[in-house]
């Protein structure tokens, strides 16, 4: 039997003149990906990735697993190829689907025939293989409205493909087709999945974690690599930044008024990742930050926040509330992880009674008891590359 993956493309498809560009790097991240699971030929067709085993050693299960986790398809599909003859369709469905026939009532076959010099009709094919599953599976009733197993056939120029249920696809675009970001990573919830969304937009994530030690534990970085690693399936693979941030929060406290410890902290922060993003060419840097959900997430925190830097600050939670944040990090498996009892740099040091509405001139001024670049010139050549593989 002829197993091999099916994977169709999402909305690549819309694309015009460049569609090539984001189908290629479509492949490379599948070719990337599949190499940790055995040797397969994968190649584009008809706004479809085919991933065959080029050996007996492929682990098709892993295979399955890991394309479902590939931003930029719509479905992932497992099927067993065949020759374009209509018998040998019969005989393909009846070994490939027999534990699905032995589990179902009613069942019924749809057919889809791309490759339009097939001889007989989509209708006329479904008839024919039906007829004859029914002969070999006479205690499965056909049903063509509600049938517990669909037999889907596919006719396409290489072979014909039959499968059942195709499994929902990541969705989003290839990732690296559309820039890169540094993405502030936290130890926990809403980040990690900021940063997951923004990947599946295509963007190709630096993530930048900012290390209180020893405020913070040895055991809250490790959280933090251990979040990446959780998001490299997804993302690809990465460089974590870990970025020593206990000397610019020990001078804020020293100089600064303490209702403006949080803000003065978080623009440091994006003075920081703007640096990160500019020595990587990054276009972009990413936030977990959601409208409302803490002091310094206030519209006008946000904008003096931001106000240090030029290149856009995107919040992909920024109208989310946080159970629908919290379903997304149960979807992408790093919910469990970010919940462990260890503490990040945003809980050192915090005001009894943060401003919420801080005014961008006051701000400033607290901030001019502070050697700003020095500080930041520092860290950044302190901090530490952690390379994550998936």
């Amino acid at each position: 039997m002829n197993d091999i993956l099916l994977l169709k493309q999402g909305e690549i498809v819309l694309k015009g003149l460049n569609r090539r560009v984001f189908e290629d790097k479509l492949v490379a991240n599948v070719r990337r990906r599949m190499a940790h699971v055995g040797k397969f030929r994968v190649y584009a067709a008809q706004s479809t990735v085919y991933v065959e085993p080029l050996d007996g050693e492929a682990d098709m299960d892993a295979a399955f697993e890991a394309a479902k986790q590939i931003f930029g398809f719509v479905a992932v599909v497992r099927a067993a190829a065949c020759p374009k003859d209509p018998d040998a369709i019969f005989e393909t469905a009846r070994d490939y689907l027999s534990e699905d026939f032995a589990r179902a009532r009613s069942f019924k076959v749809e057919t889809k025939r791309s490759d339009k010099a097939f001889p007989m009709t989509s209708i006329e094919l479904s008839q024919h293989v039906g007829g004859l599953l029914a002969e070999a599976f006479p205690e499965v009733a056909v049903d063509v409205h509600e049938p517990e197993l669909t037999v889907r056939v596919e006719v396409r120029e290489a072979a014909a493909y039959v499968h059942s249920v195709p499994a929902p696809g990541a969705g989003g675009m290839p990732v690296g087709s559309c820039g890169s970001a540094v993405s502030m990573l936290s130890g926990g919830i809403d980040s990690p999945v900021s940063t997951w969304m923004t990947a599946k937009r295509g963007v190709h994530i630096i993530p930048v974690h900012f290390f209180s030690f020893p405020y913070t534990s040895e055991l809250a970085k490790e959280k933090v690599i251990e979040l990446a690693r959780l998001l490299a399936p997804w993302c690809g693979r990465m460089t974590l930044e870990v970025v020593p941030f206990t000397h610019i929060q020990e001078e804020i406290r020293d100089h600064c008024p303490e209702e403006y410890f949080t803000v003065i902290m978080r623009r440091f922060m994006t003075r920081i990742c703007e640096k990160i993003a500019v020595e990587n060419r990054c276009g972009a840097i990413v936030t977990g930050e959601s409208l409302g959900q803490v002091a310094s997430q206030t519209m006008e925190a946000m904008a003096v926040t931001q106000e240090p830097v030029k290149i856009p600050v995107l919040r992909p939670l920024v109208c989310m509330d946080k159970r629908e944040i919290i379903e997304i990090a149960r979807k992408i498996g790093t919910f469990e992880t970010s919940i462990l009892p260890y503490e990040d740099c945003c809980t050192v040091f915090t005001p009894r009674h943060p401003r919420t509405k801080p005014r961008l001139a006051e701000v400033l001024e607290a901030e001019s008891a502070l050697d700003v670049q020095g500080l930041v010139e520092e860290v950044v050549m302190k901090k530490e590359s952690v390379p994550i593989y998936r």
